[in-house]
């Protein structure tokens, strides 16, 4: 910390981590180290597998290899630093790391949830509208949505910590996590919290339900579609539905249990935010993986 004026102004930050046990941290960084040397892997293997592969050019291949992309990103900006406090002695982030964090994290969360999106029309697309689906998810259409989906997920992230730096913070520096996110952070300011923690709420929090509840009435609708469909049809597009509807389930799950509620501490918080950024990612490839077998 740092004085200015008689008044402490915070420079850094303490992760408490995710338990003060040593023979628990012990177990945990093994466990986080064997995710996360599956994940990169995992991912990258998708990648490779749909670029060297030209049976694999449908726009499904495209946001898939999308998808294995944000994973092994949102990983790497959480569970690396994880994995480097679980040697470290003390857990020290500095404040513009902290930013620089959280601003990634929900960046690259924000345009996961939008591609999940673009994946469900895709697949609307496709099943629903089979005639015309080379006409609208055309590369062209498929580039210009990805773009879209970057610049989504900007401005989310953007929204999300404009109001922090104006926040001040004179101490207490110790953050109840093992990452840093909008909800620990915004408890440490010293001055009241609640405006901005209803914006946070209605920015995170209302566009994980939203983007929730659409899917799961997109994919309703879908699996209306397929009734007039033949049985061998019916089963691929339920496969691939279902597919997809396990992973909106993983992906929207934790995000909407973090951030639709009043940032106060539950029990459950670590053990959610630990599945929400080390092992849902790895559950991507698995589950595609078994599931598609090209």
């Amino acid at each position: 910390m740092m004085e200015t004026e008689n008044l402490t102004v915070v420079t850094e930050f303490i992760l408490l981590g995710l338990t003060q046990s040593q023979d628990a941290q012990l177990l945990v960084f093994v466990l986080v180290l064997i995710f996360y040397l599956i994940i990169l892997p995992g991912n990258f293997l998708i990648i490779f597998t749909i670029k060297s592969d030209p049976g694999l050019t449908a726009p499904v291949y495209f946001f898939l290899g999308n998808l294995a992309f944000l994973d092994a990103s949102y990983s790497f900006i959480v569970v690396l630093r994880m994995l480097v406090d679980f040697l470290s002695e003390k857990k020290v982030i500095s404040y513009r790391g902290c930013i620089t964090q959280l601003f990634f994290l929900h960046f690259l969360g924000a345009r996961e949830m939008f591609l999940l999106v673009v994946m469900a029309f895709d697949r609307y697309i496709a099943i629903c509208r089979p005639l015309h689906y080379s006409t609208i998810m055309n590369p062209r259409a498929c580039y210009a949505l990805s773009l879209a989906l970057w610049l989504g997920g900007f401005i989310h992230s953007i929204v999300q910590v404009a109001l922090i730096p104006h926040l001040p913070f004179c101490g207490p520096n110790q953050l109840n996590n093992f990452f840093c996110d909008v909800p620990q952070v915004i408890k440490l300011a010293c001055t009241d919290t609640f405006v901005v923690e209803l914006l946070m709420v209605s920015n995170s929090g209302l566009l994980s339900l939203l983007c929730f509840l659409g899917l799961l009435a997109s994919y309703a609708v879908i699996l209306c579609c397929i009734r007039e469909h033949s049985s061998e049809g019916k089963c691929k597009a339920i496969s691939t539905c279902t597919t997809h509807i396990i992973i909106v389930f993983l992906m929207f799950g934790p995000a909407i249990f973090i951030y639709t509620r009043p940032f106060q501490a539950f029990p459950a918080d670590k053990v959610v935010s630990l599945f929400h950024t080390v092992i849902f990612p790895l559950m991507n490839p698995v589950i595609y993986m078994l599931h598609n077998r090209k």
